[in-house]
């Protein structure tokens, strides 16, 4: 399935794609779609109704037999022809991100990169023999043998958010398929259009029918698909709200789960930082993306020796942030995704101003920026703890900081949130950096280096961030049941 989308007509995306037939709904539910950087209306994307949901999930579990009795290396050869056609149509698929979601060329073309680094490595990993082999348990009775192995745990419904289109997929699919899962994608209903383009890429490459299917729509369909008797497995990223909902779904059934939801992530910058490092990543940390990232680092802890240098120069640089559209020069924030995103990020804004935060500085918008849903990045100074700014995920270009003195106090303030995804942490001192690393509440921390996500490293979060684990072997795991054998030995 090729999609090819122009502005100079509404296109319409179909409600269902089950075991490689396009479905539309006889419902008239369907959501608009805008080029989020002018506000232009574009098409709309169909939700699927209760009969397709059920024919995509028996689709999936129909084809589960076949599929996890695939050789790995038959699974590794598909994953890997995924990656390559993912890499042939980058430029296509550059393009449709920034169409959508407005994104900078950068940061469209990195989200590109990264779906195909996760098939590929998905794939590397079925052809390790390790991945899928018995493992030997030594136990104290020589009369028996013990044996761990791990089998798919079946169908997976896999629901992706809008923030990330085809990454947070890429994330999800990739590792269910090389376990041997089939699966039932429920995309973003805003950010549709780029994953109609991976599922055209996936069968391009040769998938059996039912091995992926897709359903589309918003909270109505996720909560049918969730709910469904033949489901195995969920794998849940979005906002914490949601994912309670999710859980609570899954508990009925006994369903496998996965949550990645939400952050209130810090950035902590001692005294012996490199200030422009500190600045370069507080800017990425806090408005790539235009801040709607769970792992945005909007809470930054500054040491009081250098809170005024520090200051001074995080200003020049949000001041200089290019916002504009993806095609401008120099761009380096685009818009938010919807107008309705915005005017959330604007409300909580005004709600933590009211409660008493002071906004330091802010950025500006290029004047090309037009009827897109752009927002100027601002950055609150010393917000009260209990200031909403502080403690809730606010998933926009607003960045709060705050003074510590000592290691002891910044890490307390790191870990005063009922989250605990990431943190970064700069400095020049190796103890130190070893300290943080053991002391902060956080699934993965950073040192020194920008937001970089390997598919070696999983992701993942404490507390509130979620449950459960992606990437890494851990992530294939995660679509695996772990099973054991005791044989007589005789």
């Amino acid at each position: 399935m090729t999609t090819h989308l122009t502005e100079s007509t509404l296109f319409t995306l179909p409600s269902a794609t089950i075991s490689g037939q396009t479905h539309h709904s006889s419902t008239t539910t369907k959501t608009p779609l805008h080029n989020a950087s002018t506000g232009a209306q574009i098409g709309w994307q169909e939700h699927a109704n209760s009969d397709q949901i059920d024919a995509a999930v028996r689709a999936a579990h129909t084809a589960l037999p076949a599929w996890r009795a695939t050789a790995p290396t038959t699974r590794a050869k598909l994953l890997k022809k995924i990656a390559e056609l993912i890499e042939a149509d980058r430029e296509r698929l550059t393009a449709m991100q920034m169409q959508v979601s407005g994104k900078p060329p950068f940061e469209a073309n990195l989200d590109v990169s990264d779906a195909a680094a996760t098939f590929d490595y998905y794939a590397n990993l079925c052809t390790e023999a390790t991945t899928f082999a018995p493992e030997q348990i030594k136990l104290p009775d020589d009369t028996v043998t013990g044996e761990r192995y791990y089998e798919a745990v079946g169908v997976a419904a896999l629901i992706v958010p809008w923030n990330f289109p085809m990454v947070t997929t890429a994330w999800k699919i990739a590792p269910a398929l090389a376990a041997g899962c089939t699966v039932v994608l429920k995309p973003s209903e805003f950010t549709s259009p780029v994953e109609h383009m991976l599922a055209g890429i996936m069968a391009e490459a040769g998938l059996p029918d039912g091995v992926v299917n897709l359903v589309n729509g918003g909270g109505e369909v996720g909560a049918q698909l969730t709910a469904h008797p033949l489901i195995d497995k969920i794998s849940f990223t979005g906002s914490t709200a949601s994912g309670k909902k999710v859980m609570q779904a899954a508990a009925q059934d006994m369903k496998r789960v996965t949550l990645e939801l939400g952050g209130k992530s810090a950035l902590i910058v001692r005294a012996d930082a490199d200030i422009d490092r500190a600045v370069t990543l507080a800017v990425g940390g806090a408005f790539a993306n235009a801040g709607q990232m769970c792992s945005a680092t909007a809470r930054i802890l500054v040491h009081d020796d250098v809170y005024r240098k520090f200051m001074a120069a995080f200003e020049t640089a949000v001041r200089a942030v290019v916002v504009a559209p993806p095609a401008g020069d120099d761009v380096a924030m685009g818009p938010l995704v919807s107008a309705a995103q915005r005017d959330r990020v604007q409300t909580l804004l005004a709600q933590g101003v009211e409660a008493g935060a002071s906004v330091a500085f802010s950025g500006r918008l290029d004047a090309a920026c037009g009827e897109g849903f752009f927002m100027a990045p601002v950055v609150v100074a010393e917000p009260a703890a209990d200031n909403v700014l502080w403690t809730e995920e606010v998933f926009g270009p607003v960045a709060c900081v705050k003074s510590f003195r000592t290691d002891e106090e910044a890490i307390a303030l790191a870990n005063d949130t009922r989250y605990g995804l990431v943190a970064t942490v700069v400095t020049a001192d190796p103890d130190a950096a070893r300290r943080f690393k053991t002391q902060l509440r956080a699934g993965l921390v950073w040192i020194n280096t920008p937001q970089l996500i390997f598919p070696q490293v999983c992701w993942g979060g404490l507390g509130l961030s979620g449950i459960g684990r992606e990437l890494g072997l851990a992530g294939l795991r995660s679509y695996q049941e772990l099973r054991h054998a005791i044989t007589d030995a005789s």
